[in-house]
Protein backbone atom coordinates (compact mmCIF):
# COMPACT_ATOMS: atom_id res chain seq x y z
CA UNK A 1 0.00 0.00 0.00
CA UNK A 2 2.80 2.44 0.86
CA UNK A 3 4.29 1.93 -2.61
CA UNK A 4 1.00 2.88 -4.25
CA UNK A 5 0.59 5.97 -2.06
CA UNK A 6 4.15 7.12 -2.76
CA UNK A 7 3.86 6.59 -6.51
CA UNK A 8 0.46 8.29 -6.83
CA UNK A 9 1.60 11.21 -4.68
CA UNK A 10 4.72 11.70 -6.80
CA UNK A 11 2.74 11.39 -10.04
CA UNK A 12 0.12 14.00 -9.17
CA UNK A 13 2.34 16.43 -7.26
CA UNK A 14 4.86 16.46 -10.12
CA UNK A 15 2.04 16.80 -12.62
CA UNK A 16 0.47 19.67 -10.67
CA UNK A 17 3.78 21.56 -10.73
CA UNK A 18 3.99 21.06 -14.47
CA UNK A 19 0.44 22.05 -15.36
CA UNK A 20 0.02 24.84 -12.79
CA UNK A 21 3.43 26.48 -12.61
CA UNK A 22 5.37 25.52 -15.74
CA UNK A 23 2.51 25.44 -18.23
CA UNK A 24 -0.29 27.77 -17.11
CA UNK A 25 1.92 30.28 -15.31
CA UNK A 26 5.40 30.27 -16.85
CA UNK A 27 4.39 29.67 -20.46
CA UNK A 28 1.00 31.38 -20.68
CA UNK A 29 0.73 33.72 -17.67
CA UNK A 30 -2.93 32.76 -17.27
CA UNK A 31 -2.64 34.24 -13.78
CA UNK A 32 -0.18 36.38 -11.83
CA UNK A 33 1.49 35.90 -8.46
CA UNK A 34 3.85 37.87 -6.24
CA UNK A 35 7.65 37.35 -6.35
CA UNK A 36 7.39 35.47 -3.02
CA UNK A 37 4.87 32.95 -4.34
CA UNK A 38 6.74 32.64 -7.62
CA UNK A 39 9.85 31.55 -5.73
CA UNK A 40 7.73 29.31 -3.51
CA UNK A 41 6.45 27.42 -6.57
CA UNK A 42 9.96 27.26 -8.04
CA UNK A 43 10.99 25.38 -4.90
CA UNK A 44 7.75 23.35 -4.86
CA UNK A 45 8.46 22.29 -8.44
CA UNK A 46 12.04 21.36 -7.52
CA UNK A 47 10.79 19.14 -4.69
CA UNK A 48 7.88 17.49 -6.51
CA UNK A 49 9.71 16.86 -9.78
CA UNK A 50 12.95 15.94 -8.05
CA UNK A 51 15.32 14.10 -10.36
CA UNK A 52 13.23 15.06 -13.40
CA UNK A 53 13.12 18.80 -12.66
CA UNK A 54 12.21 20.97 -15.64
CA UNK A 55 13.29 24.60 -15.63
CA UNK A 56 10.17 26.83 -15.67
CA UNK A 57 12.06 29.27 -17.88
CA UNK A 58 13.10 26.71 -20.48
CA UNK A 59 9.71 24.99 -20.33
CA UNK A 60 7.94 28.31 -20.85
CA UNK A 61 10.07 29.16 -23.87
CA UNK A 62 9.69 25.68 -25.39
CA UNK A 63 5.93 25.67 -24.94
CA UNK A 64 5.50 29.08 -26.51
CA UNK A 65 7.52 27.84 -29.47
CA UNK A 66 5.24 24.78 -29.65
CA UNK A 67 2.17 27.00 -29.96
CA UNK A 68 3.79 29.31 -32.50
CA UNK A 69 5.14 26.49 -34.71
CA UNK A 70 2.74 23.62 -33.93
CA UNK A 71 3.26 20.63 -36.24
CA UNK A 72 5.90 22.37 -38.35
CA UNK A 73 9.61 21.59 -38.54
CA UNK A 74 10.25 24.40 -36.04
CA UNK A 75 8.01 22.77 -33.41
CA UNK A 76 10.34 21.53 -30.63
CA UNK A 77 8.20 18.44 -30.01
CA UNK A 78 5.89 17.49 -32.86
CA UNK A 79 5.20 13.77 -33.46
CA UNK A 80 4.89 14.66 -37.13
CA UNK A 81 8.68 14.95 -37.41
CA UNK A 82 9.74 12.11 -35.08
CA UNK A 83 9.44 8.40 -35.77
CA UNK A 84 8.81 7.40 -32.13
CA UNK A 85 8.03 9.01 -28.79
CA UNK A 86 11.62 8.32 -27.67
CA UNK A 87 13.03 10.11 -30.74
CA UNK A 88 10.75 13.07 -30.03
CA UNK A 89 11.88 13.14 -26.39
CA UNK A 90 15.58 13.09 -27.32
CA UNK A 91 15.05 15.88 -29.85
CA UNK A 92 13.18 17.98 -27.29
CA UNK A 93 15.81 17.30 -24.62
CA UNK A 94 18.50 18.55 -27.00
CA UNK A 95 16.58 21.77 -27.66
CA UNK A 96 15.89 22.10 -23.92
CA UNK A 97 19.61 21.98 -23.14
CA UNK A 98 20.46 24.39 -25.96
CA UNK A 99 18.06 26.95 -24.48
CA UNK A 100 19.21 26.24 -20.92
CA UNK A 101 22.86 26.83 -21.81
CA UNK A 102 22.13 29.83 -24.04
CA UNK A 103 23.58 28.18 -27.14
CA UNK A 104 20.73 29.28 -29.40
CA UNK A 105 19.24 32.77 -29.83
CA UNK A 106 15.58 33.01 -28.80
CA UNK A 107 13.09 35.58 -30.07
CA UNK A 108 11.90 38.08 -27.46
CA UNK A 109 8.27 36.97 -27.86
CA UNK A 110 9.19 33.58 -26.43
CA UNK A 111 11.05 34.92 -23.38
CA UNK A 112 8.97 37.96 -22.41
CA UNK A 113 7.65 37.58 -18.88
CA UNK A 114 8.83 34.00 -18.41
CA UNK A 115 9.99 33.53 -14.78
CA UNK A 116 13.72 32.97 -14.55
CA UNK A 117 15.45 32.14 -11.24
CA UNK A 118 18.89 31.28 -12.60
CA UNK A 119 20.58 30.32 -9.33
CA UNK A 120 17.81 27.91 -8.37
CA UNK A 121 17.76 26.42 -11.86
CA UNK A 122 21.50 25.78 -11.66
CA UNK A 123 20.99 23.95 -8.37
CA UNK A 124 17.84 21.96 -9.24
CA UNK A 125 18.94 21.20 -12.80
CA UNK A 126 22.42 19.94 -11.84
CA UNK A 127 23.33 16.29 -12.19
CA UNK A 128 24.43 16.15 -8.56
CA UNK A 129 20.98 17.25 -7.40
CA UNK A 130 19.26 14.88 -9.82
CA UNK A 131 21.35 11.93 -8.63
CA UNK A 132 20.64 12.78 -5.00
CA UNK A 133 16.91 12.70 -5.68
CA UNK A 134 17.27 9.41 -7.58
CA UNK A 135 19.20 7.93 -4.66
CA UNK A 136 16.43 9.10 -2.34
CA UNK A 137 13.81 7.24 -4.36
CA UNK A 138 15.91 4.08 -4.27
CA UNK A 139 16.46 4.44 -0.52
CA UNK A 140 12.71 4.83 0.03
CA UNK A 141 12.02 1.53 -1.71
CA UNK A 142 14.82 -0.22 0.15
CA UNK A 143 13.56 1.02 3.53
CA UNK A 144 9.84 0.52 3.03
CA UNK A 145 9.76 -2.39 0.58
CA UNK A 146 12.85 -4.42 1.48
CA UNK A 147 11.61 -7.52 -0.33
CA UNK A 148 9.88 -5.78 -3.21
CA UNK A 149 12.73 -5.64 -5.71
CA UNK A 150 10.30 -6.19 -8.58
CA UNK A 151 8.53 -2.94 -7.63
CA UNK A 152 11.84 -1.08 -7.68
CA UNK A 153 12.63 -2.26 -11.21
CA UNK A 154 9.09 -1.48 -12.38
CA UNK A 155 8.42 1.92 -10.81
CA UNK A 156 11.77 3.61 -10.24
CA UNK A 157 12.22 4.57 -13.93
CA UNK A 158 8.91 6.45 -13.69
CA UNK A 159 10.15 8.32 -10.61
CA UNK A 160 13.46 9.17 -12.29
CA UNK A 161 11.84 10.65 -15.43
CA UNK A 162 8.45 11.78 -14.15
CA UNK A 163 8.51 15.36 -15.52
CA UNK A 164 9.59 14.54 -19.09
CA UNK A 165 7.28 11.50 -19.08
CA UNK A 166 4.26 13.72 -18.50
CA UNK A 167 5.40 15.93 -21.36
CA UNK A 168 5.85 12.99 -23.71
CA UNK A 169 2.38 11.62 -22.93
CA UNK A 170 0.72 14.89 -23.91
CA UNK A 171 2.96 15.99 -26.76
CA UNK A 172 3.05 12.57 -28.42
CA UNK A 173 -0.28 10.91 -27.71
CA UNK A 174 -2.11 14.25 -27.49
CA UNK A 175 -1.42 14.65 -31.20
CA UNK A 176 -2.24 11.06 -32.16
CA UNK A 177 -5.03 9.62 -29.99
CA UNK A 178 -8.39 10.96 -28.83
CA UNK A 179 -11.19 13.19 -30.06
CA UNK A 180 -11.44 16.72 -31.42
CA UNK A 181 -13.75 19.51 -30.25
CA UNK A 182 -12.26 22.23 -32.45
CA UNK A 183 -10.68 22.40 -35.87
CA UNK A 184 -7.31 24.05 -35.31
CA UNK A 185 -4.21 24.40 -37.47
CA UNK A 186 -2.51 21.39 -35.89
CA UNK A 187 -3.18 17.76 -34.94
CA UNK A 188 -3.94 18.30 -31.24
CA UNK A 189 -6.55 16.02 -29.68
CA UNK A 190 -8.26 15.52 -26.33
CA UNK A 191 -6.92 12.29 -24.88
CA UNK A 192 -9.94 11.28 -22.79
CA UNK A 193 -13.47 12.54 -22.02
CA UNK A 194 -12.72 12.71 -18.27
CA UNK A 195 -9.09 13.55 -17.58
CA UNK A 196 -8.35 11.99 -14.21
CA UNK A 197 -4.78 11.00 -15.07
CA UNK A 198 -3.22 14.19 -16.50
CA UNK A 199 -4.97 16.92 -14.43
CA UNK A 200 -6.55 18.58 -17.47
CA UNK A 201 -3.46 18.45 -19.66
CA UNK A 202 -5.20 15.72 -21.67
CA UNK A 203 -7.60 18.32 -23.12
CA UNK A 204 -4.90 19.29 -25.57
CA UNK A 205 -7.22 20.23 -28.44
CA UNK A 206 -9.22 22.52 -26.15
CA UNK A 207 -6.02 24.20 -25.01
CA UNK A 208 -4.82 24.85 -28.54
CA UNK A 209 -8.19 26.43 -29.32
CA UNK A 210 -8.00 28.80 -26.33
CA UNK A 211 -4.37 28.95 -25.12
CA UNK A 212 -5.01 31.66 -22.52
CA UNK A 213 -8.00 29.99 -20.84
CA UNK A 214 -6.99 28.61 -17.40
CA UNK A 215 -9.83 26.07 -17.55
CA UNK A 216 -8.91 23.34 -20.05
CA UNK A 217 -12.29 21.58 -19.86
CA UNK A 218 -15.02 22.92 -22.15
CA UNK A 219 -17.79 20.30 -22.37
CA UNK A 220 -19.85 19.28 -19.33
CA UNK A 221 -17.91 16.05 -18.84
CA UNK A 222 -14.46 17.60 -19.36
CA UNK A 223 -13.43 18.14 -15.76
CA UNK A 224 -10.11 19.93 -15.35
CA UNK A 225 -8.86 18.97 -11.84
CA UNK A 226 -6.28 21.77 -11.77
CA UNK A 227 -8.75 24.58 -12.41
CA UNK A 228 -10.58 24.42 -9.03
CA UNK A 229 -7.17 24.60 -7.34
CA UNK A 230 -6.40 27.77 -9.32
CA UNK A 231 -9.78 29.24 -8.29
CA UNK A 232 -9.04 28.37 -4.65
CA UNK A 233 -5.60 30.00 -4.85
CA UNK A 234 -7.27 33.07 -6.36
CA UNK A 235 -9.81 33.11 -3.54
CA UNK A 236 -7.09 33.08 -0.85
CA UNK A 237 -5.11 35.77 -2.70
CA UNK A 238 -2.13 33.73 -3.91
CA UNK A 239 -2.84 34.22 -7.61
CA UNK A 240 -4.70 36.79 -9.69
CA UNK A 241 -6.32 35.38 -12.83
CA UNK A 242 -5.53 37.35 -15.95
CA UNK A 243 -7.25 37.18 -19.34
CA UNK A 244 -4.17 37.63 -21.46
CA UNK A 245 -3.06 35.77 -24.59
CA UNK A 246 0.49 34.70 -25.27
CA UNK A 247 -0.30 32.26 -28.08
Amino acid sequence: MIILIFFIAHWYLSLFSQTFFLHRYAAHKMFLMSPFWEKFFFIFTGITQGSSYLSPYVYGVLHRMHHAFADTEQDPHSPKYSSTAVVMFLKTWGIYNSIRTGKVPIEDRFTKGVPNWKSFDRFADSWITRLCWAAGYVLFYILFVPKGWEWMYLLLPFHFFMGPLHGVIINWYGHKVGYINFKVNNTSMNLMPVDIFMMGEGYHNNHHQQPSNPNFGFKWHEIDPAYPVIVLLKWVGIVKIENTSLD
